[in-house]
């Protein structure tokens, strides 16, 4: 063993020991406004059986969907996927067709029944979401962790998500 190859493989695990942040998943581009600074989402409070009960009345009088999200604040792809419906194009996507619903699943200790209720598998982590209709009725639930790991993912996900669940305008036929 050549002992001159030692110091060169300890600075070469150092340089990529210290390079690994830049390795893990993108980061949301730099200079517009985003913030990876962990903000409250979900209340430790908020009765969202309630919740659910005033959005699905406030969907359907102004006909929009009902989005369920649920999630924690200690868990870092339920923050970016805050961040990312806070982007300027899905934020004005969001407001014109859904009505939110931030469910919080603590440690998963709370909530767990609701999840139950819309068909969300919490084994598979979160965030998790579901789309309901102005009537209450599932459209949509996340059955395969499909946003669980949101950091491998960009705005563009939840856009096209956005617009996959938001309301259908409905047709109107001329008559002849």
């Amino acid at each position: 063993m050549d002992v001159t190859c030692i110091p060169i493989r300890c600075a070469l695990a150092g340089v990529l020991l210290l390079a690994a942040p830049s390795f893990a998943a993108p980061a949301p581009p730099a200079g517009n406004g985003y913030q990876m600074a962990a903000t409250k989402i979900f209340s430790d409070t908020a009765d969202a059986r309630q919740q659910i009960r005033e959005a699905i009345l406030k969907a359907n009088a102004e006909h929009k969907h009902v989005l369920l999200d649920f999630g924690g604040n200690w868990c870092a792809d339920c923050q970016l996927l805050n961040i990312y419906f806070h982007d300027p194009g899905n934020a004005s996507l969001l407001a014109a067709n859904f009505v939110v619903v931030d469910v919080n699943i603590g440690e998963y200790d709370k909530n767990l029944d609701i999840a139950q209720k819309y068909g969300i598998p919490l084994k598979l982590g979160v965030p998790a979401m579901a789309v309901l209709d102005g009537k209450g009725r599932l459209l949509y639930a996340q059955r395969n962790g499909e946003f669980e790991k949101m950091r491998k993912l960009d705005s563009s996900a939840v856009t096209a998500f956005l617009e996959k669940w938001k309301p259908q305008q409905p047709t109107h036929k001329r008559r002849a």
